[in-house]
């Protein structure tokens, strides 16, 4: 789990937009926007932020987790919904353990955005 993570975003509102809507299946709301970006969370304990930036940052992978497969699911599809390309869809990965079922997608600043859920079906 992480306290938070701030991304650069070369296209701040394109990313703004894809990940309040990729990420809203996780119930990830605005908890404040200002000059500096914007601070999403689903808790109140972890954020997750988005800064303004010139030059385009170097890739990045982002693992959010999951409580349900069905979570996984829709994150997906709201993601290529909102212009991601697709890296992965939804399925179990069994080379990292029995039960880790992700989706992956490319953010529009080229980041490999996954969600997983460790649960069993």
């Amino acid at each position: 789990m992480f306290d938070h993570i701030l991304i650069g975003a070369s296209d701040y509102e394109a990313s703004k937009n894809f990940f309040l809507k990729a990420l809203a299946p996780l119930g990830i709301e605005v908890v404040a926007e200002n000059s500096l970006g914007i601070e999403m969370s689903s808790d109140g304990k972890t954020s997750f932020c988005i800064g303004p930036a010139k030059e385009k940052p170097a890739r990045l992978h982002i693992a959010f987790r999951a409580q349900t497969r069905q979570q996984v699911d829709a994150f997906h599809r709201a993601a290529l919904e909102a212009g991601a390309a697709d890296h992965g869809a939804p399925g179990l990965r069994p080379q990292y353990h029995a039960n880790y079922y992700a989706a992956f997608v490319i953010g529009p600043d080229g980041h490999n955005v996954e969600l997983v859920c460790h649960e069993p079906q």
